[in-house]
Formats: C-alpha cells, sequence, structure tokens
C-alpha cells in the first residue's frame, strides 16, 4: 500500500462549523453546563419571589440566560462567524501525508510540516481535527479522501505519529 497521500480541496462552510462545534463539544461538559444553566434558572425564579432574596433571584437568572446564550453562541454563530471572516479557509488545499511529514500548500503557503507538530487529534463523524496547540488545529474533511482505503492509509499513517487520538465518529 501507498503510505503517501494526496489531498486536493477546498473548504465549505460546513466543513469548519461541524469541525469547531466538535472540537467545542470536545471541550466543554455540555450536559453539565445545561444542567447548571437551569439548575441556576429555576433558583433564580424560587428567589425572585422571596421577599428576601428578590435581587439575588434577578441576578440568578440574568446569569442563567447571559450563559445559555453564550452556549448558543458557541455552537451556532461563533463557527459560522470564524469560516466567514477567516480568508484562508477560501483557498485552495493541497496537502500530502506522507511518513515524513505533511507537505501542505495553498495559494499563500508552501511548508513542510513534520508530524511532532501535532499533539492530539480528534475524529469525528465528518472531519479529522488534528491540534497543534491547545486551540489552533488543522481539519480535514472525511468527504476529500478518493477511497476508502485512502482514509485507511491516513488514518493509519495518523495513528503512527500522533499519539493521543479521541474517536467520536460512533
Amino acid at each position: 500500500m501507498n503510505s503517501t497521500i494526496n489531498l486536493s480541496f477546498r473548504y465549505a462552510e460546513s466543513d469548519y462549523v461541524r469541525a469547531l462545534r466538535a472540537h467545542y463539544a470536545s471541550r466543554l461538559r455540555l450536559r453539565l453546563d445545561i444542567v447548571v444553566t437551569f439548575v441556576l434558572a429555576g433558583i433564580g425564579a424560587y428567589l425572585w419571589h422571596s421577599p428576601r432574596g428578590h435581587w439575588i433571584g434577578i441576578a440568578c437568572i440574568v446569569v442563567a440566560v447571559a450563559f445559555g446564550l453564550m452556549l448558543v453562541a458557541a455552537f451556532t454563530i461563533i463557527p459560522l462567524l470564524a469560516f466567514r471572516r477567516e480568508p484562508k479557509f477560501r483557498d485552495h488545499y493541497s496537502l500530502t501525508f506522507s511518513p515524513e511529514g505533511i507537505h501542505f500548500r495553498t495559494a499563500h503557503i508552501d511548508s513542510q510540516l513534520q508530524w511532532g507538530m501535532y499533539s492530539r487529534a480528534l475524529i469525528d463523524a465528518h472531519s479529522y481535527i488534528l491540534y497543534y496547540g491547545s486551540r489552533q488545529f488543522t481539519v480535514i474533511p472525511k468527504r476529500v479522501f478518493q477511497s476508502v482505503e485512502q482514509q485507511q492509509a491516513f488514518e493509519q499513517l495518523l495513528t503512527q505519529h500522533v499519539s493521543q487520538i479521541v474517536r467520536r465518529d460512533t
């Protein structure tokens, strides 16, 4: 099997939006955040009607609403804005993955990267998210692979060179 994988693509908005949502979901405790938001709102509603806790109740409700809006924004508005405001996502990408590293080419970049640059990876149903910092990552959409064999070869390279891989594609 050839261990060199050549990919050529342009990002679709949905590629990056899904990847950023997967990133957020992997970093946040979404269920806990939602439960805390509703509990805080419930406590606020209860205290609002209490003569001694009226202002505390209002404050709890305001915090719960703000927290809820932040969660909604993180999964809906922010991914769209991040994609639309970044010109690099409109470039054509040519990536070559091999045991020696990654050749990364766009209209503005021509770079040879080492696998060691990537510390971890997240695999979801739609993409491979390769992290090279705590919040910086490269998105490889699964749709860009030409065959199942090419995708399997990529996964084999990934497991050989990236030590921490989390799968959320099941």
